[in-house]
């Protein structure tokens, strides 16, 4: 089954339980795959379902600061129970040490080929292999610890 279709799915369910927010949410999500379908001028595959459904979960997790840094605490656990029905769709998150283990192979397979370290040359290699899997500002500040800790 694929992300579509279990959007589909689940948005059956919801409407047969009467879940207002997880309705809301997979139309949401539903609304802005059919934009970017219309924009695009064909259907997605899952890849780039993922990408807006990270995309979403992004828009959550700045909604939920600000509405936190506003001592708005009623919208920002409105914004983080739709971030965990969200959640639901994509793969598990990388924790900080597979990706720290990931950074350490790429620096040593570029040190290895005699290459000097900079971020620009690190972050083409990493980001496709933890693509939907972390958060490129976590996998950024891995690197530059990463790089600070090989540089000295």
């Amino acid at each position: 089954m694929n992300l579509l279709e279990k959007l589909n799915q689940d948005l059956k369910d919801a409407l047969k339980n009467k879940s207002e927010l997880q309705l809301s949410v997979i139309r949401l999500t539903k609304a802005a795959i059919k934009n970017t379908e219309i924009e695009k001028k064909r259907t997605l595959e899952d890849k780039e379902i993922l990408e807006i459904l990270n995309k979403e979960a992004k828009k959550r997790n700045e909604a939920i600061l600000e509405f936190k840094k506003g001592n708005r605490l009623d919208l920002a656990q409105k914004e983080e129970k739709e971030l965990e029905i969200i959640k639901t769709y994509l793969p598990e998150q990388m924790n900080p040490e597979e990706i720290k283990k990931l950074v350490k192979e790429i620096i040593l397979n570029l040190t290895s080929q005699g290459e000097k370290l900079d971020l620009g040359k690190i972050m083409p290699k990493i980001m496709p292999l933890v693509k939907g899997k972390a958060d490129g500002k976590l996998v950024n500040q891995i690197v530059q610890e990463e790089l600070a800790i090989n540089l000295f």
